[in-house]
């Protein structure tokens, strides 16, 4: 029993010492392993984007809408007396000037009745004659007690109606020149005359429905354009500063067509729409406003001073608001929100959180993250095929 128990303790002494001399070899197994020097871990690729600096300048601030050009007077011309026609001393589209003859009706009929009239007036002048010596005989006789009162007033009578006749007769006269004149049909205002609605040869009439034709006046002209009524204010106040410039554009809004100056606010907002009606006036020289056309109209409201300014591209929209990235001395990008104002296609006021010279990228932010090292390249720089590849998933 003693031999056995003894045999046992050795046993158990030998993988006692076995296990320990295998938890030493794991052991420096294990050392041997970290101690090794371990390869340094590449840094990650810089990111390649574009990128300009934040500037500072003065931005002018304008309100956009959409408006109409007016005529600034149109005359529907019609006759006034009615006649043939004999001339048309127009052609459809002319310009014409205040005073242009631009048709003539028969003046015949008129000139007849005015000659009649003249004629009526020089009889009754010497009816007048006559009368008044008659009753300067009477007179003379009266004193004499050759005549009597009565006979001298009736005298004096006949004088007075011979007289108011004559009167009637100069009205008479200036009525038919008048006609004759109507006869003449000439341009009241400065303008370009439109289609030509009746013929040499037609007989017109005063009452008839169709005019002549329709005279325009364009140089200078207006254009009615509507804004929301929140817009109110800042325009008021605006004509309150003085003149407020208007920009007339082209529907496309890219070519501008004129430059003139706000007329007035309409006396009433429309409550259907919440909108107001403002009406500029334009000098039209060059005659690129047409009555009836569509114009993109851009009114200056104020001007904000030294402003920075960035790329509306380069504005982001998060949770919380506007961000830029911006591109750090050690060209690592930073996520920095601003307070932003969108004023054109190609400006944005950052009015807080930007400093004029920061870095800011441009394009390439949706690969950003805080602490990104970056790569400027210019605009147009083509990229490798793993970045091409990346861009791609």
């Amino acid at each position: 029993m003693s031999a056995w128990l003894t045999g046992l303790n050795s046993r158990r002494n030998h993988y006692l010492i076995a296990g320990v001399a295998v938890v030493f070899v794991a052991a420096a197994i294990g050392v041997w392993r970290y101690a090794k020097p371990q390869p340094a871990k590449a840094p990650p690729p810089a990111i390649p984007v574009t990128a300009t600096t934040a500037a500072q300048r003065d931005v002018p601030i304008y309100y956009h809408a959409l408006g109409t050009v007016s005529a600034y007077n149109t005359v529907a011309l019609r006759a006034q007396v009615n006649g043939q026609i004999i001339s048309v001393n127009f052609a459809q589209g002319q310009e014409v000037h205040a005073g242009d003859v631009l048709a003539r009706i028969d003046p015949a009929p008129f000139k007849a009745t005015l000659d009649q009239n003249i004629a009526k007036k020089s009889e009754d002048e010497a009816l007048l004659i006559s009368a008044e010596k008659d009753l300067a005989r009477y007179k003379t006789l009266v004193l004499k007690n050759f005549e009597t009162q009565q006979n001298v007033d009736q005298q004096q009578a006949k004088v007075d109606q011979i007289k108011a006749s004559i009167d009637a007769d100069q009205a008479a006269i200036e009525s038919a020149q008048t006609q004759l004149n109507f006869a003449t049909i000439t341009a009241p205002i400065d303008g370009v005359v439109g289609f030509r609605q009746v013929d040499v040869g037609n007989i017109i009439h005063t009452n008839d429905v169709g005019p002549l034709t329709v005279l325009t006046q364009i140089k200078p002209c207006y254009v009615i354009f509507t804004l929301p009524q929140l817009d109110l204010g800042p325009v008021r106040e605006a004509m309150l500063q003085g003149t407020v410039q208007v920009l007339a554009y082209d529907q496309n809004d890219q070519q501008q067509l004129a430059e003139g100056r706000l007329l007035l606010i309409n006396n009433q907002i429309d409550q259907t729409t919440s909108t107001i009606q403002l009406k500029a006036e334009f000098p039209n020289v060059d005659e690129r406003l047409w009555p009836g056309e569509f114009v993109r109209i851009r009114i200056l409201i104020t001007t904000s001073k030294n402003a920075v300014t960035v790329p509306p591209v380069a504005v982001q929209r998060g949770p919380d608001g506007f961000y830029v990235w911006v591109i750090k001395p050690d060209n690592t990008a930073e996520q920095r929100p601003i307070d932003a104002q969108i004023v054109s296609e190609d400006t944005a006021i950052a009015a807080k959180g930007l400093n004029v010279g920061e870095r800011i990228v441009l394009t390439g932010q949706s690969r950003l993250d805080v602490g990104t090292h970056v790569e400027i390249r210019a605009p147009n720089a083509p990229a490798n095929t793993a970045e091409r590849q990346s861009d791609k998933s």
